[in-house]
């Protein structure tokens, strides 16, 4: 059986509660305080427009950081230097992480909402999972570095929407600012010779 086209106003609701909960969550000064509640009356639909439409909180939020991510993720999937696969890694990684803390600055609001939908551990979250494992592979083919593993968590956590909503929202770091200090960072920990 082919796959039916949403409904019009299926569509419609969908993209109202997507514009409503990222408003929400770009004013909202924690993300804990959107309900979805507040999503819903935001949106102009019923609750239960919401729980068909996304299941729960976290599905609504990974929905939406999910729309945001779809260009930065395909870049870095299919798409060409410096972030795509064919770039050499030594370029690469610096280039990805790049992309990911700038993408982190203008979406904290998202990014904190859902790493704060980790469940046990937000490390288990496919969204890290996926992010981890492209570093990973680029840093094993980075001669001399004996732990992608390790070295792919450790660079991805200065990556956190948490640490970056305290550098950038707390400590008044700008944008630049994060961006050449992680640069310099990676350049350290990807030119550090291996015991």
């Amino acid at each position: 059986m082919p796959d039916r086209k949403p409904r019009a106003d299926a569509t419609r609701n969908r993209e109202a509660v997507l514009a409503a909960a990222d408003t929400l969550f770009a004013r909202c000064a924690s993300p804990e305080a959107v309900t979805m509640a507040d999503i819903a009356a935001a949106a102009g639909v019923g609750k239960a427009t919401l729980f068909r439409g996304f299941g729960d909180r976290t599905g609504l939020i990974h929905a939406l950081y999910e729309m945001r991510l779809a260009p930065l993720r395909h870049a870095a999937e299919q798409g060409e230097s410096p972030l795509g696969p064919a770039t050499p890694p030594l370029r690469r990684v610096p280039a990805l992480l790049d992309a990911l803390l700038c993408f982190k600055i203008d979406n904290r609001h998202l990014a904190l909402a859902l790493e704060g939908t980790g469940g046990d551990s937000p490390y288990a979250a496919e969204h890290y999972e996926r992010w981890h494992g492209t570093l990973r592979a680029a840093l094993e083919h980075i001669p001399g570095l004996t732990d992608s593993e390790f070295t792919a968590h450790a660079l991805l956590a200065a990556t956190r929407a948490d640490l970056v909503e305290h550098l950038v929202g707390r400590q008044g770091m700008t944008r630049q600012q994060m961006r050449d200090r992680l640069a310099a960072f990676t350049t350290r920990v990807l030119e550090t010779p291996a015991d």
